[in-house]
């Protein structure tokens, strides 16, 4: 059966937010990590705070509000660290901001096993394209996701969907699983 997912307004709005954040610091960027939390109880507990940052006007209600968290360590990548992080009920969602290099279909069968290797082989590659993603998701099963190409960096180009890259996806959901209550470590 074919059919297209339901994109939820809120979070692709948050993810292309943050998405139009990342692209104005540049590229090369360590991977980042966000929390995302109801606007509406973000104003009713935060008052101050969303004042500050504009979101107290009633055109906020039903959105997201992303917040950025600590810099991730610069010796372990996000998929390793994902699955050690669970995050409060307070938070509806988060995203996770990754650049990585892509290949194409083409290159399937001559990647390297070995993950060194394979690093190194798409480094290599003349094919090779860079991408920026941002992928986000929510504890009602939403899920939405942007992506750049460092070759057609603009906004117009930026590329969106509910899937786009699903593994990513799958550990985000992880983290905001109820029944990962052993986590290392809650942002």
């Amino acid at each position: 059966m074919d059919f297209e997912l339901e994109i939820d307004p809120a979070l692709a709005a948050a993810v292309l937010e943050i998405e139009k954040h990342q692209a104005g610091t540049g590229w090369d960027q360590p991977a980042r990590l966000y929390a995302l939390v109801d606007t509406a109880d973000l104003v009713a507990h935060e008052p101050a705070l969303a004042a500050m940052l504009g979101l107290d006007e009633p055109r906020e209600r039903g959105s997201l509000t992303p917040i950025e968290q600590e810099e991730l360590s610069a010796d372990q990548e996000l998929e390793e660290l994902l699955p050690t992080i669970s995050w409060p009920a307070s938070v509806v969602g988060c995203a996770a901001v990754v650049e990585r290099l892509v290949l194409p279909p083409a290159a399937d069968g001559q990647i390297p096993d070995d993950p060194a290797e394979a690093a190194e082989f798409a480094r290599e590659h003349p094919d090779r394209q860079e991408v920026r993603i941002v992928a986000g998701v929510t504890r009602h099963e939403a899920s939405y996701c942007a992506v750049r190409l460092r070759a057609h960096d603009d906004d117009a180009s930026v590329m969106g969907g509910a899937e786009l890259v699903p593994s990513l996806l799958t550990l985000l959901r992880a983290t905001l699983d109820d029944e990962s209550e052993e986590s290392e470590e809650t942002p």
